[in-house]
């Protein structure tokens, strides 16, 4: 009997809905080694290459006989200590032994998610919410409750929102600030109330902090675990090394977690992969422990060129859009440009809008709907001055019509 390999495949992982952000950025790739002139925005991911004295730590380790056997499946000794130093750094009190070291942020995500959930349990996840959050929760048999916010809101969930969608089966929130898509960061008052919430109520925060150096203007981080300390041992913080330092290829994440689930994770671990690379765990190693001065030259960067993207979108006619106050993106609301027919194209979404805007004005955008936030518009400003003006012009033009 003859059997169609694509009936073979589980149910949980048929479900997962492929990334949207690797798939426009994949689809700009080619379009740009077609010779076509894209101006990528879709990209997560900092321009910049990694310092040099992580390389330098990398070429080194290489060459070390030590790093060419495996390594605890927890992450390096040393890596887990200098993670524990920062994040004391940062305010929070952590034991190297609560820190788990893994395949990048995503794998923390998925380990945090897999080692918390049973099926049924319902996950509090704010929208827009970056397109990987509902998988490892699905993944995980877990459900994902979906609380919409919007422009007007400032894109931040409240605590009545919180508790209105709270039910018995809650196990856990998803705290992300600085955020991705939006760029919004959540002010120290905001984070403590909705930290306060989850304490009263003994739902486990996991706090996304990937971003945490990437702030600008005003606007200041704040760790909820460090305002609420009493929520440690109902917490887990993800981090890693790619967006600080402009190492998302090195794949270097880490969970924060209460003794237990860290040792769970470590379990989980020892069989999903063993140990991270040897030689990533030493460049990461290297990052932490040699300061923030190149953090700081790319964070100023990135700051000055939030603001011309976010002053370039909103002189756009019908578009709305908020100054970013951390991470690198912008998220305008196109709304007003939804049912109009664009470039000789009937557009009703903005998943539409953005194929047209790759067609025709070879501009890649990543559509709301990625972020369960239909009607907007993701634009990474992680690339060089000359192409964020060129890029948002031929946008502008594009939707002007002209």
């Amino acid at each position: 009997m003859t059997v169609d390999p694509r009936s073979a495949i589980s149910r949980r992982v048929s479900a997962i809905a492929p990334s949207a952000t690797l798939a426009v950025d994949a689809k700009a790739k080619a379009l740009i080694a077609a010779g076509e002139p894209v101006v990528g925005f879709g990209a997560g991911e900092p321009d910049f290459p990694t310092p040099a004295h992580i390389v330098d730590a990398a070429v080194v380790a290489a060459a070390d006989p030590a790093t060419h056997r495996y390594s605890p499946a927890a992450g390096l000794p040393a890596l887990r200590s200098a993670v524990a130093a920062v994040t004391l750094r940062g305010g929070a009190e952590v034991d190297p032994s609560q820190v788990v070291i893994t395949n990048g942020g995503k794998h923390a995500i998925y380990n945090a998610m897999a080692v918390l959930l049973n099926d049924g349990d319902e996950v509090l996840l704010p929208a827009p919410y970056w397109t990987t959050y509902p998988e490892p929760i699905r993944l995980a048999g877990g459900v994902p409750v979906v609380l919409p916010t919007d422009v007007a809101a400032g894109f931040k969930v409240t605590v009545e929102q919180l508790e209105a969608a709270r039910t018995p089966a809650t196990k856990a929130l998803v705290f992300v600030s600085p955020s991705n898509p939006t760029g919004v960061v959540y002010t120290r008052a905001e984070t403590e109330a909705i930290g306060r919430w989850a304490l009263e109520h003994g739902i486990w925060v996991i706090t996304d902090e990937i971003y945490e150096h990437l702030v600008f203007g005003d606007h200041v981080f704040t760790s909820m675990p460090v305002v609420v300390p009493e929520l440690a041992e109902q917490c887990i913080i993800v981090n890693g090394v790619a967006k600080t330092y402009a190492m998302t290829g090195w794949r270097v994440g880490w969970i924060v977690a209460p003794g237990p689930l860290a040792a769970a994770a470590t379990n989980l671990q020892s069989h999903q992969t063993s140990n991270v690379c040897n030689v990533a765990q030493r460049a990461a190693l290297a990052a932490l422990e040699g300061g923030l001065g190149d953090v700081e030259r790319m964070r100023e960067a990135f700051e000055r060129r939030g603001r011309r993207m976010h002053e370039m979108l909103a002189a756009i006619d019908g578009v709305t859009c908020l100054e970013p106050q951390g991470a690198f993106y912008c998220f305008p609301d196109v709304r007003a440009h939804l049912g109009r027919t664009i470039a000789g194209r009937s557009v009703t979404t903005t998943a539409e809008l953005a194929d047209v805007a790759l067609d025709e004005a070879k501009v890649a955008v990543v559509p709301g709907e990625a972020f369960d936030a239909p009607g907007y518009l993701r634009l990474s400003f992680a690339l060089g001055d000359d192409d964020i003006v060129e890029g948002v012009s031929r946008l502008g033009a594009l939707l002007s019509g002209s």
